[in-house]
Formats: structure tokens, sequence, C-alpha cells
């Protein structure tokens, strides 16, 4: 079966979906972007994605394209055509198409709006989970709205690439005064020797992750401490254990930070726990 995109008002083969070359998204990455996990045919915590979404468009002062009921609907039907029941789905906004100039565009012109849906093999996370992943740390260079989930994405590839050629599978950003922020595509959790789990606080600098909430939640059901305060290198690689969060890798325990393993370099207790409880606590929406 093809893949199917849709693309402006239009379902189309993913082969053939295309915007226009003066898209802003394409010409300024003038535009925001939201990845949401299904599974077993069930969207997995689609109101805060959609929240977050429309948050990002106002902070760009991009105006939402269609209702929000319109385009929970264009989402199912693309995670439906393309068959999705373990997967993920992709949706893009773009300020629109217009004449190459850095002032925003007239009114009249209409945001563009891309969804994808694909499928993933399951198998090969799980197996992730079991051995844990490793992890560098490289400088903070991104702007510093990285609160708004902009498709603006150029330090993270290059971060994720060095990840790659030292062969890790995620980049932390670290601070100024070498505190950590976050993942190029995911949240940073340690957990302390006490057992309280500790990410950044994301007021400032980091991005409010959708899965990074739903582990709060999560943490609160298994009687767990969260605390919201920064960290250092230092305090994760003296860590009882460590984690990243996403909604493509859910709770992926880590297990060596800069060549320094974590804990014992095997996943610990709590990462574990939190995983197998994400679905139990998550909202899920069927397709």
């Amino acid at each position: 079966m093809s893949r199917i995109a849709y693309v402006n008002g239009r379902y189309v083969r993913h082969a053939e979906a295309a915007v226009h070359i003066e898209d802003r998204g394409y010409q300024f990455a003038d535009g925001v972007y939201e990845v949401c996990e299904v599974r077993y045919g069930y969207i997995i915590d689609l109101t805060r994605h959609l929240d977050r979404l429309e948050r990002s468009l106002r902070e760009l002062q991009i105006r939402m394209p269609m209702t929000r009921k319109a385009l929970t609907h264009i989402i199912k039907e693309t995670v439906r055509r393309n068959r999705v029941y373990n997967g993920m789905y992709y949706l893009q906004i773009t300020r629109g198409v217009a004449k190459r100039d850095h002032f925003f565009p007239a009114d009249t012109v209409s945001p563009s709006v891309v969804v994808t849906a694909k499928s993933i093999n399951r198998d090969a996370g799980e197996a992730r989970a079991e051995k844990g992943i490793a992890v560098i740390t490289v400088p903070e260079n991104r702007w510093e709205r990285v609160d708004i989930k902009s498709v603006g994405l150029l330090p993270n590839v290059l971060a994720k690439q060095e990840a790659k050629l030292r062969g890790a599978t995620e980049a932390v950003f670290v601070d100024g005064d070498g505190m950590i922020k976050e993942g190029a595509a995911t949240n940073f959790w340690i957990v302390t020797k006490d057992g309280t789990l500790l990410t950044r606080p994301a007021e400032h600098g980091i991005l409010r992750g959708v899965t990074r909430t739903t582990v709060m939640d999560v943490a609160a059901k298994l009687g767990l401490v969260v605390e919201e305060r920064g960290f250092s290198i230092e305090e994760a690689k003296q860590a009882r254990e460590a984690f990243i969060t996403a909604a493509t890798t859910l709770v992926m325990p880590v297990i060596m930070l800069n060549d320094s393993p974590i804990g014992n370099g095997h996943p610990g207790m709590i990462a574990p726990q939190l995983r197998e409880a994400f679905f139990d606590v998550a909202e899920k929406t069927p397709c």
C-alpha cells in the first residue's frame, strides 16, 4: 500500500506530496510541528499535543488554520489511510506561501498544513529500552525560544549527527554554566541517590515535553517524587539512573553519558517502571 499524506486540503500519495517552493516553512523555517505516538490504534496524549501546537502558533503569531475538531479529523483520517496501528503521525503548520520577504505576508495568506503517518516497529524500541542508550553532551547553540516547537532544527540535527559519529543515540545540550538542558529531540532526567526524579524546569530554556508532563503524572501515581531544578553534567554522572523522554522514545534508560557509565552501566529500576505504567496514565484517543 502506498503511503498517504495530507497536504493543504488533499490526501495524496506520499511520493507525490509537495508544497510550494515559497512556502515560508521552506524559506524561513517559519512554522511549527508536533509528533505524536499511535499505540494499538490509539493516539497518545492528543489533547496535550494540540494544546502545545496552539501555543506554539500563538507565540509565532500564526493563526490556527482550522478548528481543532477539523484538524483532529484530518489526523485520524491520515492515520487510518496509512493503516497505522503502532507508529506515529507528524503534523506541520507554516505561515503559508507568499513572496519571499522577511515581513509577515498579508492576512489573506492561508497557513500550510501537512500531516503524515507511518508505522514503527515497536519491538526495536523495546529492545533498545532493555539495553539502554548512550548520550553525549554538546554546548548550547540554539535560539532562546526553544519553548516553541519550531521547525527550525538545524542545531538539533547537527547535535544528533555528532552523537551518531561518537557512537551515541542522543545529544544533550549544556548551558554556559555547565548545567544540562535537554536532548536534541528529548527531555533529560536523572534519578538521585535518594530516588528523587530530577528534570530541568520548563519555564525557560527547554521545551515542555508532552511525554515529560505525562511522566510526571505517572510518577505521582507510582508515589515517586519529582523535582524540577537544574543539575550539572557531574551530578548526572553520579546519578543512580538517567533517562530521556519523548513521544518517539517514551521513557528510555540512559546508561552512558560522555563515555561514563550511569549507575552500574545498566538500566535501573525506576525508568522501566515509568515506561511500563505510561499507557495506563496517558490519554488514549481512538483513531
